[in-house]
């Protein structure tokens, strides 16, 4: 099957997962966590991209990143695979590939799916059943979004700026938003667009598990 094609646009925010290979877990223990979040914080600047959510889940990976050039996610997700991958094979005695293939990654067309991305994002250990709320998890970026924590791997998009005056007042708009699951229709949209690699039509999408 040909590899789709991907749109990276200077600017155009893009909604990225890397799971491990056959679903295997990619962390391990806390300091795992810690070393991909110092890895992919190493590299931001030098390719010019900006995170603005993520959360690391044991077998896989989110983020919502807006690059500053076409080359800078691809260069940025190279980097810390390069980085990473042999790290966690010394680490666990291991050898051989940890990701799935290449990452996907998805263009997040207007501000309200935009919104839903970052919520899908930060709510997604409350899905998987790890725990009753975004902030319980250690390992995401609602900390900073929500709590208002300072996160050297964030950048805040003119988005989530515009949710308030001060980070206090950003934060505590983005927990209300939070305070409410994703309806089964975004939830739908969002797992299409994982599966097919890019943004459906705006229409209901029956819910699938696992993703």
């Amino acid at each position: 099957m040909a590899r789709l094609r991907r749109i990276l646009v200077p600017g155009v925010t893009q909604h990225v997962i890397q799971r491990g290979n056959g679903r295997c877990d990619i962390f391990r223990s806390p300091a795992d966590y810690d070393m991909f979040l110092v890895m992919l914080r190493d590299v931001l600047t030098k390719f010019s991209l900006a995170v603005h959510s993520y959360v690391l889940m044991s077998n896989h990976v989110h983020l919502l990143v807006t690059p500053g050039d076409p080359k800078a996610l691809p260069r940025v997700m190279q980097s810390v695979g390069r980085r990473y991958v042999p790290y966690f094979n010394r680490a666990y005695e291991r050898t051989g590939g940890l990701f799935q293939g290449r990452y996907r990654s998805m263009a997040v067309d207007d501000e309200r799916y935009w919104f839903t991305c970052m919520r899908y994002i930060e709510l997604n250990p409350v899905r998987a059943g790890l725990v009753h709320r975004p902030d319980a998890y250690e390992w995401s970026s609602f900390h900073a979004n929500g709590r208002g924590l300072h996160d050297g791997v964030l950048t805040p998009h003119p988005l989530y700026i515009g949710l308030g005056q001060t980070s206090a007042s950003r934060a505590r708009s983005w927990t209300a938003m939070c305070e409410e699951a994703l309806p089964k229709q975004d939830l739908a949209e969002i797992r299409a667009a994982i599966v097919k690699g890019r943004l459906p039509d705006r229409i209901a999408f029956p819910e699938t598990a696992g993703v």
